[in-house]
């Protein structure tokens, strides 16, 4: 865990990451995006595991600031997004709830080029730009990726992406990686 979460967004709000967008530093609510994420980091402080996505998405993190959550599950309204609502559920229905702290290998929202309600990969060189940050949140914790690209990049096992129909596979991954 970084020395104090408000110190760690403030970097992250100044990082450059590649083509994507910074939603701590830019748009309406940046303030409000970085309030959050001070606020879910320092909550999460003595979480024993690091679930590790692959990007903030434009329907999650990007409108509400707190990885693999949307504004729906934060404030009742605003957009939704599946993998948060799986992955929070999952967690809650588990009881890993403060155990758990979810994170991105890139924080901040790729999409494609003029089109920011779009999600893309992340390419190499934003991962790499990325690492540092991921990188003091690992500090003593257990880390699962979450996909198949988060597995390529941390050398760890993974479970599978709980999008497109994997909300299943999701949980009993989760449940077998936390037995292992």
């Amino acid at each position: 865990m970084p020395p104090e979460a408000a110190s760690f967004v403030d970097r992250l709000a100044e990082a450059r990451i590649g083509a994507t967008f910074n939603f701590y530093r830019e748009g309406t609510g940046a303030a409000l995006r970085r309030a959050r994420l001070s606020a879910y980091l320092a909550s999460q402080r003595g979480a024993t595991v690091l679930l590790v996505g692959e990007a903030a998405g434009y329907r999650g993190a990007r409108v509400s600031g707190v990885p693999f959550t949307s504004e729906r599950q934060l404030t009742g309204s605003g957009p939704g997004e599946a993998s948060a609502t799986i992955v929070r559920r999952v967690l809650r229905e588990l009881g890993l709830e403060s155990s758990v702290l979810c994170w991105n290998l890139v924080p901040t929202h790729p999409h494609r080029r003029g089109l920011s309600d779009t999600n893309r990969p992340p390419t190499r060189d934003e991962i790499a730009a990325s690492r540092g940050f991921l990188d003091l949140l690992v500090a003593g914790r257990r880390v699962i990726a979450v996909g198949r690209l988060a597995e390529r990049e941390l050398g760890t096992g993974y479970v599978r992406h709980p999008s497109h129909g994997g909300a299943a596979a999701f949980r009993t991954g989760l449940i077998k990686a936390l037995r292992d």
